[in-house]
């Protein structure tokens, strides 16, 4: 499956270290376990977004998935995309940007005429520049959230709940961000989020190791962090802290500025066209069920 990672780490600016594709030797088999696209956004020191993105198998150009990106920012999302949906293309690679905000998506949501159907409603059919679910899950955000008046959080809800009532989904865990506010939402079961609470009213006993965290294809450092709050988000646990704790089917967490933590269950409900494993085609299958 694609690969989400996020951080939150306040109001200031700190610098990080990316690696995206941390496993060198992954990268030497040509197969489907390789991914199709990486990327990187941030939130600078001034509020601005930048997106760093590539469109690349990773056994065709290692450069940019292998190369450290050192960034300073308020908020950071990463994504390693593995195609479902949408030729391998930088229309199609992940983060997303629309209206100021940074979007990055797994899972797999069909009806896709449905939804282009109800972008036309809401007038945002025009966002979607590329070809994936992803996009096209985006756009349906950005249009909910314009209804709401700028609401991000009530504006996400909405449209997590008409996809969830409208379209098949076997698994749709979503990072928002902005730059004082991220907001990650796991949704159903099929796929795994997690969140580690950094903050320092939270911490445990002694202080917090080097700030290095990594799996075989995403690594963030920061030695700025190793001593401030941070919140991050991620599809599984980059290091054995104790403190990574596994969303709930349905829960919605939003940081706010100041890192103030919000919880709730959004969708308390399984979607009403759920998609189980073995509904899905043999490349979608293995393209969600890679290892790490």
């Amino acid at each position: 499956m694609c690969r989400l990672f996020g951080l939150h780490a306040g109001t200031d600016a700190c610098a990080a270290t990316f690696w995206l594709l941390n496993a060198p030797d992954s990268l030497s088999q040509q197969s489907r376990r390789n991914p199709d696209g990486t990327g990187l956004a941030v939130f600078d020191e001034r509020g601005r977004p930048e997106v760093h993105k590539e469109p690349i198998a990773a056994w065709r150009d290692t450069e940019f998935a292998t190369e450290a990106h050192r960034l300073t920012g308020t908020t950071f999302v990463a994504h390693v995309r593995y195609a479902t949906t949408g030729s391998l293309d930088v229309r199609n690679t992940h983060p997303f940007l629309q209206d100021g905000r940074i979007f990055a998506h797994n899972g797999v949501v069909e009806g896709l005429e449905d939804i282009d159907e109800r972008l036309r409603e809401l007038g945002t059919d025009d966002l979607v520049l590329g070809e994936t679910d992803s996009e096209r899950v985006f756009a349906l955000i950005t249009g909910s959230i314009r209804a709401r008046d700028g609401d991000e959080t009530a504006g996400l809800v909405d449209a997590m709940r008409w996809l969830a009532a409208n379209v098949p989904i076997y698994a749709v865990n979503v990072l928002l961000a902005t730059a004082t506010d991220m907001w990650a939402l796991r949704y159903p079961q099929a796929h795994e989020l997690y969140v580690l609470d950094r903050r320092h009213e939270h911490k445990t006993a002694g202080p917090d190791p080097e700030f290095d965290l990594r799996t075989k294809r995403i690594r963030a450092q920061s030695d700025h962090l190793c001593a401030r709050s941070s919140v991050v988000f991620a599809s599984e646990p980059m290091d054995d802290d104790e403190r990574w704790r596994l969303l709930e089917p349905g829960e919605l967490v939003h940081v706010g500025a100041g890192l103030r933590i919000a919880r709730s269950v959004a969708l308390p409900d399984p979607p009403t066209h759920p998609l189980r494993r073995a509904d899905l085609s043999a490349p979608v299958e293995r393209a969600q069920h890679t290892s790490a």
